[in-house]
């Protein structure tokens, strides 16, 4: 008789039209990339991040977490906070804003990407209290509304509607907070520090509401399963997953931040050095 291990291990899904969406992501942005190195050098480490982020998509849009995610609370959550805290973030950092301006032709950025990066729809979506609120209302609303087993108990709905909204929630999120990716008005260093901080408050509260609820809330969990935790326990242990493991992948995002934030005061440094450099070597000349 197989393990409980190897029956979860062995139960994969495959998903013809997420295997494309993820493989046409990446081809583009390899195209992209190939574009501009023939005139440039495009960063290594955004694509890196690039193709981490839909490599942690692939695998928990068609391992075996998906494939029990509607069995079991804790791989569901599992499955949203992979999307929300790693891949939605290291898909920011891939910069893919900033390379599709870089791999465009002249004509394509006067005409189209400058005017979108300009535009007010533009300046809402990367404006980082926007960003927040929409982030923590998706968190808050779809846990402690009806929606969220009532997608539990449609196929489509969380499919095509809850998975992606999670997606890009947290893309917009962290969009205007960490990278180098173009956008209007990039926030203060210490503001994009504090969103992230704050951020920790929303998901704090759904673990614990979940964690401490004496009752199971969402009746699709609540119902026989081949192996592992009963109901209860599951429910628990995916609060936990949200209270506690959250706080940590957090707390690395803001280290991420911090650290642009010094390499970007390094840079103004040297820049103001150069520039007093060359006022002391004008003035040795004037003399």
């Amino acid at each position: 008789m197989r393990s409980s291990l190897q029956e979860f291990l062995g139960l994969w899904t495959f998903d013809l039209f997420i295997i494309t969406n993820l493989v046409l992501a990446g081809l583009v942005y390899g195209w992209a990339v190939r574009r501009v190195n023939r005139h440039d050098r495009w960063n290594a480490l955004a694509t890196t991040c690039w193709f981490s982020g839909l490599a942690l998509l692939a695998l928990v849009y068609l391992g075996p977490v998906s494939a029990w995610s509607h069995t079991f609370f804790w791989a569901h959550m599992t499955q949203h906070l992979v999307v929300m805290m790693a891949a939605a973030p290291l898909l920011v950092l891939g910069a893919p804003v900033t390379l599709a301006f870089a791999a465009s032709s002249g004509a394509a950025r006067r005409r189209w990407v400058v005017p979108i990066l300009r535009s007010r729809a533009v300046r809402l979506l990367t404006d980082p209290l926007f960003t927040w609120l929409l982030f923590a209302g998706v968190l808050i609303g779809m846990h402690f509304t009806g929606f969220y087993n009532w997608a539990l108990e449609h196929h489509d709905a969380d499919y095509f509607l809850e998975q992606p909204v999670y997606l890009a929630a947290a893309f917009l999120f962290y969009f205007p907070l960490i990278g180098a990716n173009l956008q209007p008005r990039r926030p203060p260093h210490g503001i994009r520090l504090l969103s992230l901080g704050l951020m920790m408050i929303p998901e704090a509260i759904t673990g614990a509401v979940i964690y401490f609820a004496p009752v199971i809330l969402y009746p699709a969990f609540d119902s026989p399963r081949p192996f592992g935790l009963e109901p209860m326990s599951d429910q628990q242990l995916s609060g936990a997953l949200m209270w506690a493991l959250v706080m940590v992948v957090d707390s690395a995002w803001m280290m991420v931040a911090a650290v642009e934030w010094f390499a970007s005061e390094e840079r103004a440094g040297r820049r103001i050095d150069r520039e007093i450099a060359e006022e002391r070597a004008q003035g040795t000349m004037a003399r």
